[in-house]
């Protein structure tokens, strides 16, 4: 910016967006002094660089008036986690997948789990089967991100919501 171009030559743009031209970086420093205006280097990676006369402080207001906006404007995705247990009954099933369904319409994932304790262990189709269930009531809203899988003694499954159309 300003006293900070060191290049000999540079194009330069008018605070129209009209091309000036390439003129010597004191060339150009000069007409924006005589503009009361700032000359930044938008493309320094250019053959020449290309410089923009503009007022400063107005493009970093606007720059961080766009920033501001678009954080505004975005969703940060949670994990939301639903516990089941293998012997689990229709409507705490049913009550579960409701939760489910609320999370997903909110935009976050789901992350569902069941704990096998003791001999439950020796039956780990019976929890793929509750999780395929599972799944398979959420389908309208929710896509299958990573399938049902055993770690340790948890199984899990991660669910996220289906695009908007």
């Amino acid at each position: 910016m300003n006293r900070q171009i060191h290049d000999r030559q540079v194009r330069v743009i008018g605070p129209t967006g009209n091309q000036l031209g390439i003129m010597s970086s004191a060339q150009a420093l000069q007409r924006a002094t005589e503009m009361n205006l700032d000359l930044v280097k938008i493309a320094p990676q250019a053959k020449p660089p290309v410089c923009k006369i503009i007022d400063y402080g107005k493009y970093r207001f606007e720059q961080a008036k766009r920033e501001k906006e678009a954080r505004k404007n975005q969703h940060i995705v949670e994990i939301k986690e639903i516990r089941l247990s293998l012997n689990i009954d229709t409507h705490d099933f049913n009550t579960k997948a409701g939760h489910a369904q609320r999370f997903l319409k909110e935009g976050n994932k789901v992350k569902v789990s069941i704990r096998f304790r003791g001999r439950e262990m020796g039956h780990p189709e019976q929890g793929h089967a509750i999780m395929k269930r599972f799944a398979e009531i959420l389908a309208d809203c929710a896509n299958v991100e990573k399938p049902s899988k055993m770690e340790g003694r948890n199984m899990l499954m991660f669910l996220a919501p289906k695009p908007v159309k």
